[in-house]
């Protein structure tokens, strides 16, 4: 009997991983490839590298380094200058954890509106489905993360209140 062989298909689970980590500059500047949350995961712990961030916000089309985007990752604009300094040195594991969320949302926001642009857009703007917040906003804390998923969740299926 023979057997079948299974062709890998990208899961979304690693298609929606590879989509955060080209935002932070892909395998050349996180120094490996992540082929599952696990590996985002143990990479997080160590601090993404420097770069990882400078990476994200030279890419930015709409946002700049505005007082909402520093709240989203938890980093001050001077903070981040000093960081230039030292491009060899990891974030710490909380920077790399809100500045992986922050590219996570907007790899889905990208994803649901059609284009990183319209996302950035989006993110800046307020929103009914968020009391008239602007998600950008919400991105500072824990539960508003979560209101910022689930909003998005709810945008990509269609239902908006």
């Amino acid at each position: 009997m023979a057997e079948l062989i299974e062709h890998e298909t990208p899961t979304s689970e690693a298609v929606e991983l590879q989509r955060v980590a080209d935002l932070l500059g892909g395998s050349r500047i996180l120094r490996r490839k992540l082929k599952n949350p696990l590996d985002a995961h143990e990479m997080l712990l160590q601090g993404l590298p420097g770069k990882a961030l400078s990476h994200l916000i030279h890419n930015l089309v709409v946002l700049g380094r505005t007082g909402a985007f520093e709240k989203a990752v938890g980093m001050s604009l001077r903070t981040f200058q000093r960081r230039k300094d030292a491009p060899g040195k990891p974030l710490s594991q909380e920077q790399s954890g809100r500045t992986w969320k922050f590219a996570e949302i907007l790899a889905k926001a990208t994803a649901v509106l059609g284009s990183q642009e319209e996302a950035e857009q989006w993110l800046e703007r307020p929103a009914m489905g968020l009391n008239q917040r602007r998600p950008i906003d919400l991105l500072a804390t824990p539960a508003g993360v979560e209101m910022v998923e689930d909003f998005l969740e709810r945008l990509e299926y269609g239902v908006y209140v």
